[in-house]
């Protein structure tokens, strides 16, 4: 049996729980938020301190949706004890992101972080990167909810950048000759123009649209609810047990590379 802490206990937290409660082999023993009122959530303890937390539940994983400004704090706190983490937390930066590989190969213990935990999603960033090779134009199109907090989404970001990685040279970047409203263009990251839309009734969506002579090729992935990532988080779950560093990506552990 795997014993699981879920870190965060918002909508996805909830989510989570729901799922691990669910799952044949896990066990919830506890929720870790800093920000959450109480003491129990789902008749689970509820604990503002991950310290606390991981010493008195001894998880063998912690699984973490929050943000970027509390996973160092909780990694801080896990990886050192030998307590595994998948994180579907966005945002991270390269610091923390390279401390994270260095103390998981340390201590050899394993941890998956992920821009997008549905399947459908990862199959959209591992079909992206193979069209990039093909054409020379692109851009990217991600939708969500409009409590959203970081833009562009991790998913977006991390599409555009395995894109840019499968080829030797940039996408081309058309110039505008003239912007009547300043951003109309979106942001831009390896010649790919990245647009976020914020909306309420949306929950995650993206589609990568390539153009080329005569033809367009679009790809495009919808999230309807947040059950979509329950799979590919159990699978991350399971999958942690047997790793010895830090794996990032869904695509990594489904042999998609």
């Amino acid at each position: 049996m795997i014993r699981v802490a879920i870190s965060g206990s918002g909508k996805m937290g909830r989510q989570v729980g729901q799922a691990v409660a669910a799952a044949d082999g896990l066990e919830a023993v506890a929720y870790v938020d800093a920000l959450a009122a109480g003491s129990e959530i789902d008749g689970l303890p509820l604990f503002k301190d991950a310290g606390v937390c991981l010493g008195e539940t001894r998880p063998d994983v912690v699984i973490d949706f929050t943000n970027a400004a509390w996973t160092p704090l909780l990694a801080a706190a896990a990886i050192p004890r030998g307590v595994r983490l998948v994180v579907g937390t966005t945002a991270l930066s390269g610091e923390f992101m390279a401390w994270l590989e260095s103390e998981c190969a340390a201590r050899k213990t394993g941890t998956v972080v992920a821009a997008n935990f549905a399947i459908g999603a990862v199959l959209m960033m591992h079909f992206a990167r193979e069209a990039a090779r093909f054409f020379d134009n692109a851009e990217i199109i991600e939708l969500h909810h409009d409590q959203k907090v970081d833009a562009p989404s991790g998913t977006a970001r991390t599409t555009a950048e395995m894109m840019r990685a499968a080829r030797e040279a940039p996408f081309v970047h058309p110039p505008t000759e003239k912007e009547t409203v300043p951003g109309a263009r979106g942001a831009e990251l390896g010649g790919i123009a990245i647009h976020s839309v914020r909306l309420p009734g949306l929950v995650a969506h993206q589609e990568v649209i390539f153009g080329g002579l005569g033809q367009t090729l679009t790809i495009r992935h919808d999230t309807t609810g947040r059950e979509s990532f329950m799979p590919g988080v159990m699978a991350a779950t399971r999958a942690v047990m047997g790793l010895e560093r830090l794996v990032v990506g869904l695509d990594t552990l489904f042999g998609l590379e």
